[in-house]
C-alpha cells in the first residue's frame, strides 16, 4: 500500500488512514487543526522554514493540566515581576531546530495575556511572561500541546541531564576526530615523503584511499556540529566561525575526492580531519564550562536542608520550606543551618556568617536580632519568627541571582571570529571569482596541469586559493597564543578554565577585590600576647580552657601557645559554654584546692563582676583565674605577602582598584591604608557587591573580581573575569574562571603579567597570518602556486605562528 506524507508533521502513513482535504493529506485531526491554525494565523510559513524535516504531532498528555494554576505550583515555580506581572522557566520538549523556536515564540506572542515569550535553543528553556487576569498557564501549556510540544516547569534535574548528555556527545565525536586524525598524519608523512623522493602511482593511490576512509567520518560525524552550525547562521544571516570550518573543510574534501578518483595531484584529507579536529576540542571545552555552572547552582542549592521544625501551639512538626508562611515560628537547634529569615524572639547565640558575609568570626544575636538563611547557628536553641518565605529567603535570592548571571555572562569575541567574518566570504568569493575567470576567459600563464582538462585545470586553481587560505594559521592564532600563556599559568599555580579570560584580563581596567581571605590571610593570627603571671601551672590551665572549646579565637591563641610554649592540659571540670563570651570551667590541684578559671571576652569578665580595662581596636581574648587576669591576647587578621606589590603593579598599568567587604569601616580602612588601595567599600552584603559590580560594567568597565568566600559567588558571576583563591569554597571555585591554586597574590600578579604578554602575542600572530594570506592569496589567484605547494605553504603559517607563540615562555 502507497504511503503518504502529513502535510503538518511531514510523517508518512499508509493512505488509506490519511484525512483527505481537496490536495491536502493529514495524519489526525490534531496535525489538520494545527495546519489550519498556522494558516488562518499567517504562520504558515513555518513549513517553508521547516523544510524537509519532521516533526511530532499534536501532544495530547494523560495528566491534570490544572495543576498548573495551583497555589503550590506557583509558590514552586513561578515568580511576580516588578510590573506585576507572572513569569515562569519552561522546558519546551520537542525543539530540535530554529523553525521550531520561530513557530513557538509567534505562537506564544500571538495569544492574548502574554507578554514575553523568550526561547533559548542550545537548552530549550523559554521564559514566558504573562498577564494572569488574561490567561492563565494551563492554556499557555495546551497552546504549546497543541502545535506538537510539551512543556513543564524548569528543573535543576532536567537541565543537569541535558548538559551530561551534550558532554558526552561532544567527547564521542572529538575521540572519533582524535583517533582518525592520528592515523592520517601517518599516512601524510608516507606521501609527502614520497612526493620528494618518489612514490609508485599505485601506492600514492593507496594512501589516498587510506585517507580518504579515516577523514570521512571526522568531516561528516565529528564536523556535524559545525555544518549545523553554519546552517543555523546563515538561517539568521551570519557567517560565524561554524560556516569558516565547514565550508574549508568541504571544499578541501571535495578536490581531495578528485584526486583520489583519478586527477592529478595531492589529496588534502588530512587537512579537512586536521581542521575539525582542533576547532572540536575548543568546542569540547566550552561544553564542559556549560556542565559546571549546572552543578555550581545544585552545590548552592545543596547547602539548605528540605525541611525545617516549626512551633504551632507548643506543638513541634516539621514541614517542606516552601511551605513556610511569614509569621511562623521556627526552631533552631545547635550545628543547624537558618533555612529562612526572621527574627529571633528567644534563645541568644553565635551564628556563623562566614558562607555570607566572608568574615570568620561568629556574630553573637539576642532577641529581635535578624537571622539570614544560610547561616549556622552555633551552639544554642533559638526560636525566631520567619520574616520572608523561602522564595524570597537570602540565600534562595543569592541563587537566583547567581543563576540569571551564569546565563547572561557575555562571551568575549576573539579577534579571529571578528576577522572571519568578512574574511569567510571574500576567500570564497575570490575562488568562485578565480574559477570563473580561469574557466572562461582561459587564462594561462604557462604553469602546466599535466593530465588535467579545461574545467580540473580552473577547479584545482580556484581550489589552490581556498587551501592556500584556509583559516589554520587564523584559526591557530589566538588559541595557540592561549595554550602556551595557559601552560606557563598553570606553572605558576594559576588554573585559567578557558582561553579567552586571558584577553580579558589583559584588556581589563577594574580591579574589585574582597578583603578577608583575598588581601587578607582569612585566619586570626595572635598579634600580642602579654602574660601577667608566668607561672606554668597557671599556663597549663590556660591551655586546658583553649583545648575544651572550638570557638577560632580560642584555636588561634591555642596554635599560638603551642608555637611559643611547651604546655600539657590538666583535668578540668564543669565546663561550661557561655554564648557568644567565652567558656568557665573549674580545677582542683593535688591538695584540693579549687580553681575557677574563665576565657573569653572582655563581656565574659564583666559578667562575672570582674572590673578590667582593656582597650584594643583588635579581637581580644582574656584568661583568669580566681577573678585574676593572668594573660591578654590580641589578634588580628595578617595582610597578604604580596599584596602591595600586586596593588603597585595594577595601579602602574592604569588598573581601577576597589575593596568591597563586608567589615565594618574601621577595619576595611586600616587594611585599605596598608596595602595601598585608595578605594574602598566596607559594610556590604552579598548582593550589594554584586550590584556595586553591574553598575561598574554598565558605566563601560572591564571589571575582573578576586574573592574566596561563597558570599562573593554573585559578584564573581557578574564579573568579566572572576578569580577564586586558592582556599575558597566549592562553590566559589566553580563560579569562577581562574582559581589560583596557592591562595598567592604573588600567582595573581604574575597571572596579570603573563595574559598582557599573551595578549600581545596574539595580536602579533593574527598580523602574521593576515600579511600571509594578503601575499600568497594572489599568488594562487594567478595560477603560480599548485595545491600541494599550497598546503606546505599553509602549514608554514602556522608554524610561524606556532614559532611565535613560543616566545611567550621567554622573561615577563
Amino acid at each position: 500500500m502507497s504511503k503518504t506524507k502529513c502535510n503538518h508533521c511531514h510523517l508518512e502513513f499508509d493512505d488509506s488512514v490519511m484525512i483527505k482535504e481537496k490536495d491536502l493529506n493529514f495524519c489526525c485531526k490534531g496535525c489538520q487543526g494545527v495546519y489550519h491554525l498556522l494558516k488562518d494565523d499567517g504562520l504558515d510559513s513555518f513549513y517553508d522554514k521547516l523544510g524537509n524535516k519532521t516533526i511530532n504531532p499534536p501532544i495530547e498528555v494523560d495528566d491534570d493540566i490544572n495543576r498548573f494554576d495551583t497555589k503550590s505550583f506557583e509558590e514552586m515555580f513561578i515568580h511576580t515581576t516588578e510590573d506585576g506581572f507572572k513569569q515562569i522557566d519552561l522546558i519546551i520538549e520537542g525543539i530540535h531546530c530554529a523553525a521550531c523556536v520561530w513557530l513557538n515564540e509567534k505562537v506564544l506572542y500571538d495569544t492574548d495575556g502574554i507578554i514575553g515569550a523568550d526561547i533559548n535553543f542550545t537548552n530549550n528553556k523559554a521564559k514566558i511572561i504573562w498577564d494572569e487576569s488574561t490567561v492563565k498557564l494551563s492554556d499557555i501549556i495546551k497552546k504549546i500541546r497543541s502545535i506538537g510540544y510539551n512543556a513543564y516547569a524548569y528543573d535543576a534535574s532536567v537541565a543537569d541531564e541535558q548538559a551530561i548528555k551534550s558532554k558526552r556527545d561532544y567527547f564521542i565525536r572529538m575521540m572519533v576526530a582524535v583517533f582518525a586524525s592520528m592515523n592520517i598524519m601517518m599516512l601524510s608523512v608516507a606521501k609527502y615523503t614520497g612526493f620528494f623522493t618518489g612514490m609508485d602511482e599505485e601506492v600514492r593511490s593507496y594512501v589516498h584511499l587510506g585517507e580518504f576512509i579515516l577523514a570521512t567520518p571526522v568531516l561528516f560525524y565529528s564536523g556535524w556540529i559545525f555544518f549545523r552550525g553554519a546552517y543555523y547562521g546563515l538561517k539568521n544571516r551570519i557567517l560565524n566561525m561554524d560556516f569558516l570550518v565547514s565550508s574549508g573543510a568541504t571544499l578541501t574534501y571535495i578536490y581531495s575526492l578528485f584526486i583520489l578518483f583519478g586527477a592529478k595531484g595531492e589529496s588534502y584529507f588530512d587537512s579537512v580531519a586536521m581542521i575539525i579536529t582542533f576547532v572540536l576540542v575548543g568546542k569540547y571545552l566550552e561544553v564542559i564550562g556549560k556542565k559546571s555552572a549546572v552543578d555550581t547552582l545544585d552545590k548552592i542549592k545543596g547547602t539548605l536542608p528540605l525541611e525545617a521544625t516549626i512551633v504551632e501551639n507548643g506543638i513541634k512538626k516539621s514541614i517542606p520550606l516552601n511551605s513556610i508562611k511569614v509569621g511562623d515560628i521556627i526552631e533552631l537547634r545547635s550545628g543547624e543551618k537558618v533555612c529562612i529569615d526572621g527574627f529571633i524572639i528567644s534563645g541568644e547565640g553565635n551564628f556563623d556568617e562566614s558562607s555570607l558575609t566572608g568574615e570568620s568570626l561568629p556574630i553573637y544575636k539576642r532577641q529581635g536580632e535578624k537571622v539570614f538563611s544560610g547561616t549556622i547557628n552555633s551552639d544554642s536553641v533559638i526560636r525566631y519568627e520567619a520574616s520572608k518565605t523561602y522564595k524570597d529567603s537570602t540565600l534562595n535570592s543569592i541563587v537566583t541571582l547567581l543563576e540569571d548571571s551564569l546565563s547572561s555572562k557575555p562571551k568575549i569575541e576573539h579577534k579571529a571570529n571578528e576577522v572571519s567574518k568578512g574574511f569567510t566570504i571574500t576567500i570564497l568569493s575570490l575562488s568562485v571569482l578565480t574559477f570563473l575567470v580561469w574557466y572562461f576567459l582561459g587564462i594561462d600563464l604557462g604553469f602546466n596541469y599535466d593530465g588535467t582538462n579545461h574545467f580540473e585545470k580552473s577547479f584545482i586553481v580556484a581550489i589552490s586559493v581556498i587551501v592556500i587560505a584556509c583559516p589554520c594559521a587564523l584559526a591557530l592564532a589566538t588559541p595557540i597564543a592561549s595554550l602556551v600563556g595557559i601552560s606557563e599559568l598553570a606553572k605558576k599555580g594559576l588554573l585559567f578554565k578557558e582561553a579567552k579570560y586571558i584577553e580579558s584580563m589583559a584588556k581589563a581596567d577594574t580591579l574589585v577585590m574582597d578583603k578577608t581571605g583575598t588581601i587578607t590571610k582569612g585566619e586570626l593570627k595572635v598579634k600580642k600576647m602579654r602574660l601577667l603571671d608566668d607561672n606554668i601551672h597557671k599556663l597549663n590551665l590556660l591551655y586546658s580552657v583553649l583545648e575544651a572549646s572550638t570557638h577560632p579565637v580560642s584555636i588561634s591563641v591555642k596554635k599560638h601557645l603551642e608555637k611559643e610554649l611547651s604546655l600539657e592540659t590538666k583535668e578540668i571540670f564543669d565546663v561550661k559554654q557561655v554564648e557568644a563570651k567565652g567558656i568557665k570551667a573549674k580545677y582542683k590541684n593535688v591538695d584540693g584546692k579549687l580553681f575557677h578559671l574563665m576565657g573569653g571576652n572582655i563581656e565574659l569578665l564583666k559578667d562575672s563582676g570582674i572590673n578590667y580595662k582593656f582597650d584594643s581596636n583588635n579581637t581580644v581574648y582574656l584568661f583568669a583565674i580566681n577573678r585574676k587576669v593572668i594573660a591578654t591576647f590580641e589578634l588580628v587578621d595578617e595582610i597578604k605577602e604580596g599584596a602591595k606589590e600586586l596593588i603597585n603593579d595594577a595601579y602602574s598599568n592604569g588598573l581601577d582598584i576597589i575593596m568591597l567587604t563586608g567589615d565594618n569601616e574601621k577595619v576595611a580602612s586600616k587594611v585599605a591604608s596598608k596595602v595601598g588601595i585608595k578605594t574602598f567599600v566596607a559594610g556590604i552584603n552579598p548582593i550589594q557587591k554584586a550590584e556595586y559590580i553591574k553598575q561598574l560594567k554598565e558605566a563601560g568597565k572591564t571589571v575582573i573580581m578576586a574573592g574566596d568566600g561563597i558570599n562573593d559567588s554573585i559578584a564573581l558571576a557578574k564579573s568579566d573575569v572572576a578569580i577564586a583563591m586558592g582556599n575558597s569554597s566549592d562553590v566559589t571555585i566553580s563560579v569562577s574562571d581562574v582559581v589560583l591554586l596557592n591562595n598567592s597574590l604573588e600567582s595573581l600578579l604574575k597571572a596579570f603579567k603573563i595574559s598582557r604578554r599573551t595578549y600581545k602575542f596574539i595580536k602579533q600572530n593574527l598580523t602574521l597570518s593576515l600579511v600571509y594570506n594578503a601575499i600568497t592569496i594572489p599568488l594562487a589567484m594567478a595560477g603560480f602556486v599548485i595545491p600541494l605547494v599550497a598546503a606546505l605553504s599553509m602549514s608554514l603559517s602556522s608554524l610561524l605562528v606556532v614559532a611565535n607563540s613560543m616566545r611567550i615562555k621567554q622573561k615577563y
